[in-house]
């Protein structure tokens, strides 16, 4: 195979995205890291706990933290109605095993984008800190924000946020 043929195979690849809704914005999170999405049923609140952590929830025996989404994003805690729902992602980074559930005010469809369609993360503009996003899609005149699961929900990361909240209150 050359060059030129590789390069139109990497760039004709397709990738699966769950897209989702919070508030008035379109997301995706690569597929392959998303478990189940179970109905919002409550959630199990932890005393304590930073903003972004809406509390626990038990799932056939395990208990799973819920992160809204939202709130780690900078944006308004969400507001629960009958689409809310429960994202249920597993992440593999440093070797640690880890599932959290997401808060998401609807889960919209499994998208399929070649990666040509995948544009870089704007620089600068973006109301989001520019490492959390994989790419920017767009799919029906709607963009959509690649999440990158990984480095926005890091187990590392939330467990500074986590220290640095607490100290904050503490002073």
């Amino acid at each position: 195979m050359n060059q030129t043929t590789e390069q139109s195979t990497v760039s004709n690849k397709t990738h699966q995205f769950l897209t989702f809704t919070i508030g008035s914005e379109h997301f995706g999170m690569d597929l392959h890291q998303t478990r189940e999405i179970i109905e919002y049923v409550g959630i199990t609140q932890v005393p304590l706990m930073p903003k972004f952590l809406s509390g626990v929830i038990n799932l056939r025996g395990d208990v799973v933290p819920v992160i809204d989404l939202a709130v780690r994003l900078g944006r308004e805690p969400i507001t629960i109605h009958k689409r809310t729902c429960v994202i249920v992602i597993e992440l593999h980074s440093f070797e640690q095993h880890c599932v959290l559930g997401l808060l998401a005010d609807a889960v919209n469809e499994v998208i399929d984008l070649p990666a040509s369609e995948i544009e870089d993360a704007p620089a600068f503009g973006a109301k989001i800190r520019a490492e959390f996003i994989q790419g920017i899609a767009k799919k029906d005149d709607e963009f959509i924000v690649l999440l990158d699961a990984e480095k926005t929900l890091s187990p590392i990361e939330l467990a500074h946020l986590v220290e640095s909240e607490l100290q904050q209150e503490a002073t």
